[in-house]
């Protein structure tokens, strides 16, 4: 089959991106729901002649492309899911589904990873190994990155890079470093079980909202005396549940919020000593406190020498390459650098809103700029490891 991409100039290409992004925007689909926008993407590869590779995703697309030289499998991931939001942009492309919509831009992500297909599709013949394609679900929830890995799909992988659009930079800028980039997010849920008794006589029973009150407050010395000046965390309280009338004091407290680390010995050693002040807390006020972990994603940790190809890049395709403000938003992407060496980078994107904000947009001009960087990052980081240079890849 003839590959479209080879009939599409520089910009028709970005005309094409700009389409396929809005027909994703109009109908998003929630983690793990990916089935329409699955059988979207399949049908776009398939038609540019790209090879979909069956890992038993029941949502998701794994497609190769390369593999006719001999050499490594460097992996491109874009994320495929949208958010339970009630879309407000008021554009023509809007969401067609009440409640749901792509207000964190992975209609952009998916879209820009089409368009590395297409070039990359180009120039098939001459890459010197393979390019595997992620279309990965549900990083919304956390799930799909290991879901994506439990699969195989990250076998014989070398190295896997990846992008989100980034509202603050300007069209034409990448953000790239080397180390932490995003944070490990995590949650918690803690249960502090008192005594019930009338508010009249609350010596006849043990106040949870109290020893939650307090359990709050001693909370913000951990990041204060127990973290270093030169580190960072944050504790964040974001939900109180308890009692259900005016002179009752109930017997429990709820409390639920997020942990946020860029670092794993931090993140270790915060959550030891959230674990030590909420049941030392509630224990001294003669209440017990439970903690419930939710795991999230680790942070996110890019390797030095994939950053340093990521520039190159950049700067070759005339774009600029700045270090960004560290983010302290989740991202699954960290689950495969768990597994590879990882490259993870912000493009600028010009939005007025931040991300999950129900009236969240973007530049469709950066789609070009995320296309051409992620096939560019992909042959030289090939190129690099063919030359004896990927060792450390």
């Amino acid at each position: 089959m003839t590959s479209k991409a080879k009939e599409l100039s520089a910009e028709a290409l970005g005309e094409e991106l700009i389409g396929i992004r809005r027909h994703l925007h109009r109908h998003p689909e929630l983690s793990n729901e990916e089935y329409e926008t699955t059988k979207y993407i399949i049908s776009l590869l398939e038609r540019a002649g790209v090879r979909v590779v069956d890992y038993g995703l029941s949502t998701g697309v794994i497609a190769e492309i390369g593999g006719k030289q001999p050499g490594p499998v460097i992996a491109l991931r874009a994320d495929i899911d949208a958010l339970p939001i009630q879309e407000e942009t008021g554009a023509a492309y809007a969401s067609l589904y009440p409640g749901k919509m792509h207000a964190c831009g992975h209609d952009f992500h998916t879209a820009a990873l089409i368009g590395a297909a297409y070039q990359l599709k180009q120039r098939e013949g001459q890459l010197l190994g393979t390019v595997r394609l992620l279309f990965q679900p549900a990083e919304e929830k956390a799930q799909g990155a290991q879901r994506i890995i439990a699969s195989g799909a990250l076998e014989k992988v070398r190295a896997v890079i990846g992008l989100h659009n980034k509202p603050e930079l300007p069209v034409g800028t990448i953000g790239i470093t080397a180390g932490p980039l995003m944070a490990a997010a995590d949650g918690f849920v803690i249960e502090v079980q008192g005594g019930s008794s009338h508010a009249a006589v609350p010596e006849a029973g043990i106040d949870p909202i109290v020893a939650a009150s307090h359990i709050v407050t001693a909370f913000q010395s951990i990041v204060s005396r127990n973290v270093s000046p030169l580190q960072s965390a944050v504790v964040s309280v974001t939900q109180i549940h308890s009692g259900n009338s005016w002179n009752i004091i109930p017997e429990k407290a709820v409390l639920e919020g997020t942990i946020r680390t860029f670092d794993e010995t931090v993140r270790s050693k915060v959550l030891d000593r959230f674990r030590e002040v909420a049941t030392g807390v509630a224990a001294a006020l003669g209440a017990k406190a439970t903690v419930r972990w939710i795991e999230g994603p680790p942070p996110v940790i890019n390797d030095e020498a994939l950053a340093a190809l990521g520039v190159e890049s950049a700067e070759t395709l005339g774009y600029r390459a700045v270090k960004p403000e560290l983010s302290l938003a989740g991202e699954d992407f960290a689950f495969y650098q768990r597994v590879v060496p990882g490259l993870f980078v912000f493009i600028g994107t010009e939005g007025s809103q931040e991300w999950h904000h129900p009236a969240f947009n973007l530049d469709e001009q950066a789609l070009t700029v995320a296309a051409r960087f992620l096939a560019d990052a992909a042959v030289r980081s090939l190129e690099n490891y063919n030359s004896g240079g990927g060792a450390e890849l």
